[in-house]
């Protein structure tokens, strides 16, 4: 069992920033892909960017390409997702999800086997 829990939500003017954190239990965490992924109200969940177990690879929703970073820290169990030049339209809760089997970095959210609770982004514009 996986455990996920996310972090650094909260209100933010539109062109700002925020950080958020997913720090996860197990004791193979690198080994994990992870993904962030987010739901707007009355809209289904979508991809926004995930990296590979190793940080060497790196994908990202072309809404976001250019302004968010995928990152991570594995001896620290966490994953980060940095937010710049923020739009009211990224306003979302935001999940991280773990892949903890299989091979490649997917953007499907059934390709995850582990959710967080999510954090709330808003952007005021």
């Amino acid at each position: 069992q996986v455990q996920l829990a996310e972090s650094g939500g909260g209100l933010v003017q539109a062109g700002g920033s925020l950080r958020l954190s997913c720090a996860a239990s197990g004791r193979t965490f690198s080994s994990y892909v992870m993904g962030w992924f987010r739901q707007a109200p009355g809209k289904e969940r979508e991809f926004v960017a995930a990296i590979s177990w190793s940080g060497g690879s790196t994908y990202y929703a072309d809404s976001v390409k250019g302004r968010f970073t995928i990152s991570r820290h594995n001896a620290k169990n966490t994953v980060y997702l940095q937010m710049n030049s923020l739009k009211p339209e990224d306003t979302a809760v935001y999940y991280c999800a773990a892949r903890v089997l299989g091979v490649g970095v997917p953007k499907q959210e059934y390709a995850y086997d582990y959710w967080g609770q999510g954090t709330q982004v808003t952007v005021s514009s």
